[in-house]
Formats: structure tokens, C-alpha cells, sequence
């Protein structure tokens, strides 16, 4: 039986052959293969250097989308005269000098490899005038000859590369159209805008000027300028800082979008690591875990995010690109950009929709219209529509002093919940809101407990009289489902489901906030067989796992056992509990899975215990609910990331009805 050939794209059988040592033009092409990955690559490495020159201006010129001329000139401090060709040679920079610079590196650019690199495969010309006065004029140096001679030019470099990637032509047929090569080389230095608002940068392409962004006095004017005036309105600002272990300070600051701003591509996501843009799982994961309360699905978020620590604590020479960077302690990154994000998201936006009203014509809201009693509640009795219905409100009884009550008071009984309805409306037909077998009963309160709409106190008043009421004052309910509330601005329209169980659901969370997170011991402990990264795991964050509630133990060399699981959580499955915790950390060196468990658990809790549709409100719990919903944090979402309410401004309501035509 004959042998079946060998396939022409599989290598024949090694054969010896001698070790020889490559030559350097070999070796740089190379080197250049993991630095230069398209004409954004180039643009990427030059704009740093610019950078690290102290440039006030950078442009970019572009050819064919950079394939056949990238020209990048700046006002920095230029190159003197007799560094231009040592600058061309690889591993030659000026950015440090000793182990201990490489490890505190605060400059764009440190390995000296993008000039080298870049001038290995294409035809590279510089052009520089030094600050020092002893240069006396510019110079330049032509790549390939060597040859130098002097040019008039101001202080400052100019790096024009021509050709890319002509010495190695099988490189070239893997580059896209020109209009993508462009549109990857726009976005480079878009990312270098994003972090550098003082200087400004302009982009040339076949000597059009197709970008350009002025010096901005501040970072969310040139956030604006960049990604447009939009993103500035749909997101909310992030300024925090917090302690690391070694007492270094950690700050987290720029812009967090609103869950209403989200995209279905996360391509709006800006993080920075000491003023370099990075794409990091830590940070994302970070992020992402910030907007799990109040996003909807698999929406991405959109953000901008610039994280400031101390430069011994992270490692930036991981990859060739310098876009990935490792930290120290992981874990403290994670909690501060997490929290940080989080605190900024809190604020309910209906609190800071009040300022001008703007021309609203006849339909504007006029001194004393909503009243000014006491209680903060409208005094005009309830109109006759809505059915009959006592205008008292009594204070409802104090909450559970924390969710595991629910379950013992349910049992327990909480009494006559009819004394939360000093008179009750008329029943509903029960065709329309049908009784919910007792199989399927929720485990929470009695359903005549639900609706707990504390009386709020009275709300300081605008200097007209009337009461600022962002959310405004209840005017009806829609079909048993909506809240129709009046404020300055038009007309809100309130999920009154979907709004009370955020009130809830906070409320729960806030009680279990203070409190660590219990352990309940396993009977029998849950064995499972444990792949090699989920031992390493268990045994790596050993001291981790106790504040997440969890025990896991080595039971065998390829068995971990569960001995002790979240108390909340026991009625779970344990291993796949364990299994998702150990995945988070070993990729994040953090884990929000416990939390998302529980959050889950108090959302369905919420979702029981808030007020349900075709439940007919008066107007005073109409109001209380609005006056809750505007001093609790989130609760422009519900639960599952759904808006709770929206505002039909008077000018939106006039377009409706072509007033003004």
C-alpha cells in the first residue's frame, strides 16, 4: 500500500539542519511583524513619540490610507543633530535608562523599537529641529542613505514613512481598502484626543482635511468635540479616588454613560491607564459589572475612563502593541473603578432634570398650582373618575429589618393588610386581574401589604411658592399600569410596577449592605472534578473565597470539595456556584457572582413585593411613590435595566398636536 503524499502547504519531515544566527535586517523585519500590524500601527507609535516630545500640535498626513506616505509632524522638543541616526537603530530611546525606570514607566513610548521597526520595512525620512540652541537650524536624515543634511524648519520632528511595508510585500496583500486603513488610522489618533485634551490634532488625507480637534480647556469639552455634544448629555461625570494597599491613591475619573445611552456594540468604551488607552478584561469587567443593576439585556454600555495610580503598580511592557497592561493587585482596581461607576450611576436623574423651563406658552405651570400643604401631597380632593376612595393616607407599618424576614413574617402573618387601604376601591373584575393559583403564590408578603408608600415630608419650596417637585404632582392612573404626573417641564409618564420595585429592591439591598456575608456549612460537602486552573484558583485566592462566603477545599489532587456556601444562597446548586466564582477570578481577580446571586434573589423578592398593575392608586400614593422615586438611588431603572419613567416635554407634546404650524 502506497504512502499518500505529502499536501504542498504541510512542511516535509525535519531534517538537520545547522542553528545559524539571523541577520539584524531579518531580525528587524521580524521584530517589526509584532509592532507594525497596519498604517495604524505606525500612526499609533509616532503620535506617542510626539507626545512624550511635549508636542502642543500634532498632524497627520496620510497617502492611500497610509500605505503610501504617513507623515506626522509636531512642536516638540525635536532631535538634535547628532541623535538622528542613532534614533533609527533598535533598542536606542530616550525614555529610560535603568531596570528601575522600566518598572515606574510614565512616558507613551520606552522600548525604542517603533523607529527601528517602522524604518525596516519602509522608506523613512526625519526631519527635526532641536530646542537646544546649539544645533542652530534643522535637520534631516534620510533613512536608507544615511545621508544628512540641513532644512529649514521650526522646533520640533517630522517622521514621513513611504511605502509601508514594501520590503515585505506578503504583509501588503493583507491590508483592507484604503477608506478602512483610513478609518483605523482616524481612530488611533482619536484615542490619543481622547486623552490629551490640551493638544491639538488635525488629519490630512490626499491633502484633505478630514479631522480635527482644537486644544480643549477641559476634558468633557473635548470629550464633545470627539464623540459629539450627545454623549456628553446621555452620560453622567465619574470623579473618585480611593486607597491602595501600598497607600498610593487611585482615582477614577471621566464619563459614564446612562443605561438609556447604551449601544448594542461596545464600541463607545474608552479606558486609560495613566493617559495611555488600554484594553483591559479587569477594567471592562469592571465596568460592565457597575451597570448590571441598570442595564437592559446585552446592551453595552458607553463610557470614557481615565484611571490614575501609581506607576510601580502596574506593568506596561506586557504586549508589543502596549496596549494591555498588567496591575499588581487587580483586585483593587476592579472594586475602585467598579464603585466608582456605581456611585456616579446612584443619583436618580429626575433630581436633575429641574432648571429652566424654557418657552412653554399658556400650557407652563403657573405659582401655587400644585399647592403647598404641609405633607408635600396635593390638597385638591381626588376627582370623581377615579372611584370612590378615602383622601387619608395612614403610615404604613415599619419594613422587615432585613429580607430574610420576609419568609418568617409571611409565615407568621402581618395582620390585616386592609389597614394599608383605609378605604379600599371598588374590586376589579376578576376576569382582568385573575387569582394566582396557591402553587404559584409568591413567598413574600400578603398581597394587601404590597403598596407601602411612605408619607414624605414637606419639600422645600421654589420662590414662586410651589414645591420643586422634579417628577412633578399625579394626575391619574392609565389603564391600572401608568402614573400621569404634571412637572415644570410637561408630562411624566411613571411604570408604577416597575418604579416600586426599585424602591424595594434598594430598600433590601440597603439592609443586607451593612452586614458580611454569612456561610452556611454543607452537610456533606459538594465534590466535583476540578480542571488544573480551577485548583490553582481555589488555592490562590484561599483568602478571597471566606469574604464571598464560600469554603473550598482541595479534596484530591483533581477534586475540590464545597463545604460552606453563601447562607443566602443554600438552596442552590453549589458547584456550579463554586464553578462560576473560580472562573471570574482566575480571569478578573474578582468576582461579582455572589452578589449578582443575591442581587437576583432580592429583585425577585422586589418583584413580588411591589404593587401590582390594574392596582387602583389614590392620588396621595400616586404622589408618595413619585416623592420616593425621587430620593432613591437608581430608580430610573427597574430592576431589569427598563426605564420607570419618561418626560414628554411641552414642546414635544405641541409637535403631537402641530401647535404652532
Amino acid at each position: 500500500m502506497s504512502a499518500l503524499p505529502t499536501p504542498p502547504h504541510i512542511a516535509p519531515a525535519a531534517q538537520r539542519r545547522p542553528i545559524r544566527e539571523l541577520p539584524d535586517e531579518l531580525v528587524s523585519q521580524i521584530a517589526a511583524g509584532e509592532v507594525v500590524e497596519r498604517p495604524a500601527s505606525v500612526v499609533r507609535e509616532l503620535v506617542d513619540n510626539a507626545l512624550d516630545a511635549g508636542a502642543r500640535q500634532i498632524v497627520v498626513r496620510l497617502l492611500a490610507g497610509g500605505v503610501r506616505l504617513i507623515s506626522v509632524e509636531d512642536d516638540g522638543l525635536g532631535i538634535a543633530s547628532d541623535e538622528l541616526a542613532l534614533a533609527l537603530r533598535r533598542h536606542a530611546t530616550s525614555k529610560i535608562a535603568s531596570l528601575a525606570e522600566l518598572e515606574t514607566v510614565g512616558t507613551m513610548g520606552f522600548r525604542g523599537e517603533a523607529l527601528a521597526a517602522i524604518h525596516s520595512i519602509s522608506e523613512l525620512t526625519l526631519h527635526s529641529r532641536s530646542s537646544q540652541a546649539a544645533d542652530g537650524g534643522g535637520w534631516s536624515l534620510d533613512g536608507r542613505s544615511g545621508e544628512l543634511r540641513p532644512v529649514a524648519r521650526g522646533v520640533g520632528t517630522t517622521v514621513e514613512v513611504r511605502e509601508l511595508f514594501f520590503a515585505t510585500p506578503a504583509r501588503r496583500k493583507f491590508l483592507k481598502t484604503d477608506a478602512t486603513e483610513l478609518a483605523h488610522c482616524i481612530e488611533a489618533v482619536r484615542r490619543h484626543a481622547l486623552a490629551r485634551p490640551e493638544v491639538g490634532f488635525a488629519i490630512w488625507h490626499e491633502g484633505k482635511l478630514v479631522e480635527q480637534w482644537r486644544p480643549a480647556a477641559s476634558l468633557d469639552a473635548r470629550l464633545a468635540d470627539t464623540l459629539g455634544a450627545d454623549f456628553i448629555e446621555r452620560s453622567v461625570a465619574v470623579d473618585s479616588e480611593s486607597r491602595a494597599a501600598n497607600g498610593s491613591t487611585i482615582r477614577v475619573r471621566g464619563r459614564a454613560g446612562i443605561p438609556d445611552a447604551a449601544r448594542a456594540r461596545g464600541d463607545q468604551q474608552f479606558c486609560y491607564v495613566n493617559g495611555r488607552f488600554v484594553r483591559d478584561k479587569v477594567l471592562m469587567h469592571a465596568a460592565r459589572s457597575a451597570y448590571e443593576d441598570v442595564l437592559h439585556g446585552q446592551r453595552q454600555p458607553i463610557y470614557a475612563l481615565y484611571l490614575e495610580i501609581d506607576p510601580a503598580r502596574v506593568d506596561v511592557n506586557v504586549h508589543p502593541t502596549k496596549i494591555e497592561v498588567r496591575f499588581r493587585e487587580s483586585r483593587e482596581v476592579h472594586q475602585a473603578v467598579r464603585h466608582a461607576i456605581e456611585d456616579a450611576l446612584a443619583a436618580p436623574r429626575a433630581g436633575q432634570a429641574t432648571g429652566a423651563v424654557g418657552d412653554q406658552g399658556d400650557a407652563a405651570v403657573q405659582p401655587g398650582q400644585l399647592g403647598d400643604d404641609p405633607g408635600g401631597l396635593p390638597n385638591a380632593a381626588p376627582p370623581s373618575w377615579l372611584g370612590a376612595g378615602s383622601t387619608s393616607f395612614a403610615p404604613p407599618r415599619a419594613w422587615p429589618q432585613s429580607p430574610l424576614q420576609f419568609a418568617a413574617e409571611r409565615r407568621q402573618g402581618w395582620g390585616d393588610g386592609d389597614a394599608m387601604w383605609p378605604t379600599r376601591p371598588a374590586p376589579l373584575d376578576s376576569t382582568s386581574n385573575p387569582p394566582m393559583p396557591d402553587a404559584l403564590a409568591p413567598r413574600g408578603p400578603t398581597d394587601a401589604s404590597l403598596a407601602r408608600f411612605a408619607p414624605t415630608p414637606a419639600l422645600p419650596a421654589t420662590p414662586a411658592g410651589q414645591p420643586d417637585w422634579p417628577l412633578g404632582r399625579a394626575l391619574a392612573q392609565l389603564q391600572g399600569i401608568y402614573i400621569l404626573a404634571e412637572n415644570a417641564q410637561g408630562l411624566v409618564v411613571v411604570d408604577m410596577h416597575a418604579a416600586h420595585e426599585r424602591i424595594v429592591y434598594e430598600r433590601l439591598k440597603k439592609q443586607l449592605d451593612g452586614a458580611a456575608i454569612t456561610s452556611q456549612p454543607l452537610l456533606i460537602p459538594a465534590t466535583f472534578a476540578a480542571t488544573p486552573q480551577e485548583v490553582a484558583t481555589a488555592e490562590a485566592c484561599a483568602e478571597v473565597l471566606p469574604t464571598l462566603g464560600l469554603e473550598i477545599t482541595p479534596f484530591s489532587a483533581r477534586t475540590l470539595a464545597v463545604r460552606a456556601v453563601p447562607g443566602a444562597l443554600a438552596d442552590g446548586d453549589p458547584i456550579e456556584l463554586a464553578r462560576s466564582v473560580l472562573a471570574e477570578l482566575a480571569q478578573h481577580d474578582a468576582s461579582t457572582v455572589v452578589q449578582r446571586a443575591q442581587n437576583e434573589l432580592l429583585g425577585t423578592m422586589a418583584c413580588h413585593g411591589a404593587v401590582r398593575a390594574n392596582r387602583r392608586l389614590t392620588l396621595e400614593e400616586m404622589n408618595a411613590l413619585l416623592r420616593q422615586m425621587e430620593e432613591t438611588e437608581r430608580s430610573d431603572q427597574c430592576n431589569h435595566g427598563r426605564p420607570t419613567w419618561r418626560q414628554l416635554s411641552i414642546r414635544e407634546l405641541d409637535a403631537l398636536f402641530l401647535r404652532g404650524r
